[in-house]
């Protein structure tokens, strides 16, 4: 039987509360579902901020592998292999509103 590979997951300021500030994890699986399964059993509370119900990614969160979106790939089911770097970016809005003249 193999090992999961361990990957690295750049976790954004908004979700470090989850993580106890910390920036950068590691967490085991061979799909990017099974690292979120993964870091919410190590982080209670995380998961439901990035998944949904079903297990795919929430549709105003943003989730790379080594750079490339999963939505261009195989959203969570995406393959993953020991080392890769996983980007969690949630959307953000806000702002203040202008009028061009």
């Amino acid at each position: 039987m193999s090992e999961e590979p361990k990957v690295n997951v750049l976790i954004p300021a908004p979700l470090r509360r989850f993580t106890g500030g910390e920036g950068r994890v590691s967490a085991a699986g061979s799909t990017v579902g099974e690292v979120l399964e993964a870091l919410d059993a190590q982080y209670p509370g995380f998961g439901e901020r990035v998944r949904e119900d079903h297990g795919e990614v929430r549709r105003f969160v943003n989730v790379f592998v080594n750079g490339v979106n999963v939505r261009d790939r195989e959203g969570a089911a995406t393959a993953l292999a020991a080392g890769d770097e996983v980007g969690i970016i949630p959307a953000m809005a806000g702002g203040r509103g202008y009028t061009v003249a």
